[in-house]
């Protein structure tokens, strides 16, 4: 016992000298990590007090919502990255001389849109046109009154419907090919303008012969379920595509060639947007041969397959597009910039904005809890015990956000809630993912809302609480109508007065149908048509608290 006694005493003055060293490596580390945050996001993360906004946590969760859809409207992104001046045009810094060589190709979901802001601004330089756009889609935004978004009557670019059910087929097979065509025909003198959005994978299918269409999509539907990778998928997709991987500026060359990109994409990879058609990327045949061993599929290969990655492609005997900067490529559109509008959104209704991260993916449980934990941090009357930080620390690499991130986030809600600066809105975008274990309706995003709304069991509803809003820019959660769900603290009681069991609808997927039932819908973010798509936009309202807090 003496022993022990005398053994505390000789540590004591350590233990007590490393918990200093402890907190000021904390404090210096925290110091010099916001030091080094992009401008965006300590300009949305100030210290000035935001107005105050009688508005319900509800309506201005929404109101933040509308204000990241609106920042990337098809129409909107093009005309802010066009600068017309007389007879020459200005992209993203680079300027190109108009003098009737204008071509125009695009494929994606948004791409009609874009299309059209494209002719109206340079219609009068404008030869010749193609797009490949979903089947249905000039009819829909008829029926939703977006006709600003459509071509004019006597327009030069042709539109080309396709892509049932977001499917490569033989619609989609023959935009590309005319697509290809207008591509080869083009001079030194030309340029290209390629528009390209979410969606314009299956809608620019272009598989190098003997291959079939069907032959394709089987191979990457087994890779697929399988568990294949997205950089795999892309991988292969490219090896046997003459248009995918820079396909397309090659066969544009020596034409210089101009891409406006509408990312929907985490960390918009140029390369795996659409399948990068004007980005260079080699792709070795032994490296898709060794995907297709690793998930034991390379005995059910076609023997066209087999053919067509034993022998070299055009673009590796002979590319000049590849090195003679004759291609721009230029992201318009993003996850990034809807948050950045909605943080000056979130700010004009009296919240504080910070940005966490737009690239939060991983299972959709392990992002709940995230939420769920910086919330209770947020919120937290007195000191947060030490384990919530350390178990959000733990969960950034599932959830795909950096350590910094996250220590800048939990800095910054710190001295929001001991100082008093008022309402925070924490935002963040990404696409999580959901294991289905069920049949039910539902999307991401719904069932995202739903957890978190687990997750805040035992902290107070608004306007004393936090509230919660996931929801997907593109306006639709799945195979429903709505874009996501609004929750906070009260949603479990609320589901258990009204007879809802939780856990079963998560267990079956069934998030649409329990927030349809639940007081009747209203909580579910039901947007209508937003005719574009950069993931999804997650959005966390942390509530005032008195200054008095430590």
């Amino acid at each position: 016992m003496d022993d022990r006694r005398e053994l505390n005493d000789l540590t004591r003055p350590y233990s007590k000298i490393w918990l200093l060293l402890f907190r000021t490596t904390q404090l210096f580390m925290a110091r010099f990590l916001s030091l080094f945050r992009p401008w965006p996001v300590l300009s949305l993360a100030g210290r000035r007090k935001p107005t105050l906004c009688k508005m319900s946590m509800d309506s201005r969760a929404r109101g933040v919502f509308a204000a990241a859809v609106e920042a990337v409207q098809p129409d909107t992104v093009v005309r802010k990255s066009i600068e017309r001046k007389d007879d020459s045009v200005i992209i993203d810094g680079h300027s190109f001389t108009l003098k009737r060589n204008l071509h125009l190709v695009g494929f994606g979901k948004a791409v009609l849109g874009m299309a059209a802001e494209a002719e109206r601004i340079l219609g009068d330089h404008l030869v010749k046109g193609i797009i490949s756009v979903p089947n249905g889609i000039q009819q829909t935004l008829r029926q939703h009154g977006k006709d600003h978004l459509l071509l004019k009557e006597n327009s030069s670019i042709k539109v080309m419907e396709g892509a049932k059910h977001n499917l490569p087929d033989a619609d989609s097979l023959k935009a590309s090919e005319e697509i290809k065509q207008l591509a080869s025909e083009l001079t030194e003198g030309d340029l290209l303008l390629v528009l390209i959005s979410g969606g314009g994978s299956a809608l620019l299918p272009a598989p190098i012969p003997p291959i079939s269409l069907k032959e394709k999509l089987d191979v990457t539907r087994k890779l697929a379920a399988a568990g294949a990778t997205i950089q795999e998928l892309n991988t292969v997709r490219r090896s046997l595509s003459y248009l995918k991987g820079g396909g397309l500026a090659h066969y544009a060359h020596p034409a210089r060639v101009i891409a406006l990109i509408l990312s929907d994409v985490i960390g918009d990879p140029l390369d795996l947007i659409a399948s990068g058609p004007t980005v260079w990327s080699e792709v070795w045949p032994e490296e898709v041969f060794s995907i297709f061993q690793r998930y034991k599929l390379l005995h059910l290969l076609p023997p066209s397959v087999e053919e067509v990655l034993k022998r070299p492609s055009p673009r590796e005997i002979k590319d000049a597009s590849k090195s003679s900067g004759q291609v721009l490529n230029s992201v318009i559109g993003s996850n990034s910039l809807a948050l950045k509008f909605a943080g000056l959104r979130a700010r004009e209704l009296g919240f504080r904005p910070l940005v966490l991260a737009p690239g939060v993916c991983g299972d959709v449980r392990s992002v709940a809890r995230l939420y769920g934990l910086l919330a209770r941090f947020a919120c937290s009357r007195t000191e947060p015990p030490p384990d919530i930080a350390a178990e959000v620390l733990r969960l950034g690499p599932e959830v795909g956000v950096e350590s910094w991130d996250l220590c800048r986030t939990m800095k910054v809600l710190d001295e929001g809630r001991t100082e008093g600066w008022g309402a925070t809105c924490v935002l963040a975008g990404g696409e999580p993912t959901v294991e289905l274990t069920g049949m039910g309706q539902g999307g991401r995003n719904q069932e995202l809302a739903l957890r978190v709304g687990l997750e805040l069991r035992g902290l107070e509803r608004p306007p004393n609480g936090p509230s919660f809003l996931s929801g997907g820019t593109d306006g639709q959660d799945g195979p429903t109508e709505a874009a996501g769900a609004i929750t906070d603290a009260g949603l479990y009681k609320e589901a258990q007065e009204q007879d809802l069991d939780v856990e079963y609808f998560l267990t079956n997927n069934d998030s649409y149908t329990f927030f349809s039932r639940l007081s009747g819908g209203q909580r579910l973010l039901i947007p209508g048509l937003t005719c574009t798509n950069v993931m999804d936009v997650h959005m966390l309202l942390i509530p005032p608290f008195p200054n008095n807090v430590r």
